[in-house]
């Protein structure tokens, strides 16, 4: 067996024979030498690991035209950017793990001509001298909220720890043990709390908190009343909460300003749109809350940002936090933001343009027209490996946002045959660019609410040659 496995070690051609083969020396103008070598390397290095192991590998698997087959398919593995576009067929709309929110095209549009130029990120045209980067937002975010002064921090998470490192360090923080949330990557409220040097004082219980339990913890070291809105989870059943216009009032009485930290933020009333109610900012605002945080690529729909509005004494002081330039945000997330608030100025544009509205707000009709478009387009892949059904289910907005919402929406589902659910979802995932689906009772279901108009033909085209795959 050892000698068989020194003869398969001597069947490996060398770099100098693999780099005179004709494919490769033709890919060699295309790529970098070094990363051609990179890939060489792997692959030759991936070959005795096969051998070490005692796997099946035959002779002339071993031969160069065969190896340089290989070769090629490591450069293009290695060659392909890490950062990539996906199809989203899952049917969450806001998808953390897929980069949140979509971006509207009159944003995109915008993306070139600022990002491959100067621009008056930090100056005043008019005064001809270095200006703030937050003019750019503050006043379309003053303008849409109600509120009296606002910044932008690079995400929410950071728009907290920064109001309550200016707000309350070293001293306490009153907030209920019913909103001691913890968001995606085990990040928690305390957690935060703790960074900023503020002191947390829990009142009430998991389900129940009254406005006597605030009152009965103020004391001399109170700096902040903080409410966190259960975005990403519900308490339902035996519960009670205090309004802000109580907490307000209170704040009031023993001078200590409110602040809500909303989490995924939203601007419009969904309400109207047949969906649960969601506390907007502007209600928020207008029920007397000093200070006001929320998330641009939740709810929103625009680039991950960490919004702070309210009080333009408070906002002002945060504004000259050393933290704040660590948090701060650059010109592309500004112009992403920027352009995302112009066109709430009109809700009926927001709600047809920024495509995290516009897909939650989708009706059923909407989703099954979308997927008899899809399945006339995949035709009829003649295969015995799947066969397609259509059915109903249900999406989700995603993001911590609105945990018991469920859109209702129309399943195309890949009901296996001869393939099993997981070989189709790990197919798709792989084919390029990667459709991301789920697997529901054994099948793999893409749901067309996520998949944009723009990619059905591609994901037709996928379905067809899954059908076609051989081995």
């Amino acid at each position: 067996m050892a000698a068989e496995r020194q003869e398969l070690f001597r069947k490996i051609p060398g770099v100098d024979r693999l780099l005179l083969d004709p494919r490769l020396e033709d890919v060699s103008s295309r790529h970098p030498r070094t990363l051609l070598l990179k890939a060489i390397h792997l692959t030759l290095d991936g070959l005795r690991e096969t051998i070490v192991k005692g796997k099946d590998i035959r002779e002339e698997d071993l031969e160069v035209d065969r190896v340089a087959e290989m070769v090629l398919k490591e450069l293009e593995r290695i060659s392909r950017p890490s950062l990539r576009p996906v199809i989203n067929a899952t049917g969450v709309v806001v998808h953390t793990n897929l980069g949140r929110s979509l971006m509207a095209e009159s944003v995109l549009r915008r993306f070139r001509p600022l990002s491959g130029g100067y621009s008056n990120l930090e100056y005043d045209l008019e005064q001809g001298k270095r200006g703030s980067r937050y003019v750019h937002v503050e006043d379309l975010l003053v303008e849409l909220t109600g509120a009296e002064a606002a910044m932008v921090v690079n995400n929410n998470a950071a728009a907290v720890l920064i109001c309550l490192d200016t707000l309350a360090r070293g001293r306490e923080v009153v907030v209920s043990r019913g909103q001691l949330v913890e968001i995606g990557g085990s990040f928690r409220i305390p957690d935060v709390m703790r960074k900023s040097g503020a002191t947390m004082v829990e009142v009430g219980t998991t389900n129940k908190t009254h406005l006597s339990d605030y009152e009965q913890v103020i004391g001399p070291d109170t700096a902040l009343l903080l409410k966190v809105h259960k975005s990403n989870f519900q308490v339902v059943g035996f519960t009670e909460d205090v309004p802000m216009t109580d907490l307000v009032e209170l704040g009031k009485r023993y001078g200590i300003p409110v602040m809500e930290d909303l989490g995924s933020g939203c601007l419009v009333d969904l309400l109207k749109y047949g969906l649960v109610k969601e506390p907007t900012v502007q209600e928020t605002l207008a029920q007397g809350a000093d200070l006001v945080s929320f998330s641009g690529d939740k709810l929103l729909g625009g680039p991950q940002a960490g919004i702070i509005v309210g009080r333009k004494s408070i906002v002002d002081a945060i504004r000259k936090n050393q933290l704040n330039r660590a948090l701060r945000i650059d010109k592309l997330t500004l112009l992403a933001l920027e352009e995302t608030l112009r066109l709430y100025r009109d809700e009926h544009t927001a709600v047809r343009l920024i495509p995290t509205l516009r897909m939650m707000l989708g009706t059923y009709r909407d989703m099954v027209r979308k997927a008899e478009r899809l399945r006339k387009m995949i035709g009829n892949p003649g295969s015995r490996s799947f066969k397609i059904e259509m059915e109903d289910g249900n999406s989700r907005p995603g993001g911590g946002s609105l945990p018991l919402l469920e859109l209702p929406t129309r399943l195309l589902c890949l009901v296996p045959g001869k393939r099993d659910a997981q070989f189709m979802e790990r197919w798709l995932r792989a084919y390029d660019p990667p459709i991301i689906a789920r697997v529901e009772k054994e099948r793999v279901v893409l749901d067309v609410r996520t998949i944009q108009s723009r990619e059905f033909m591609t994901v037709a085209e996928a379905v067809r040659s899954l059908a076609k795959t051989r081995g």
